[in-house]
């Protein structure tokens, strides 16, 4: 990160890129094509780094847990969050994107048309159990 630059200031055209790859991965999925590889992007089930519950109270002043898609690691960082309470079998009340920079960072709610991305792609992860699982094994470690 650039001094000069925060990650509050560098959120949306990450966040924009992002949405924009998952859209692509998405439509292609969508037309039964979830095996097509789009240049640059791969295809959608190898596209994030993983996706995982995090617990409340994992990290200082988090109250609520919630699922991330993690996208990358280490600096910068992005991810998308999913909160949605329980066992993930609701539809998340927040999507948020997160964009993180070496002791900075910044996350803030979609809306619109990359909310309905993501509903998207959260209905990906529910549908194929991930949800579920990923919200037991988490669980096992930390009881509610």
């Amino acid at each position: 990160m650039t001094r000069e630059t925060s990650c509050a200031v560098r959120w949306k055209a990450n966040k924009n890129d992002r949405v924009s790859d998952l859209g692509k991965l998405l439509a292609a999925w969508h037309d039964g094509d979830e095996d097509r590889h789009i240049a640059d992007l791969g295809i959608l089930r190898e596209y994030g780094l993983g996706f995982d519950y995090v617990a409340p109270d994992t990290f200082t002043d988090q109250k609520e847990g919630y699922w991330r898609y993690q996208i990358s690691w280490g600096g910068p960082s992005d991810e998308f969050r999913f909160y949605a309470g329980g066992c993930g079998q609701l539809t998340p009340h927040r999507i948020s994107y997160v964009f993180l920079d070496w002791f900075d960072g910044h996350e803030c709610a979609l809306a619109d048309a990359d909310l309905e991305i993501l509903l998207q792609l959260w209905a990906f992860f529910r549908d194929a159990g991930t949800t579920k699982a990923e919200y037991r094994k988490m669980m096992q470690h930390y009881p509610e």
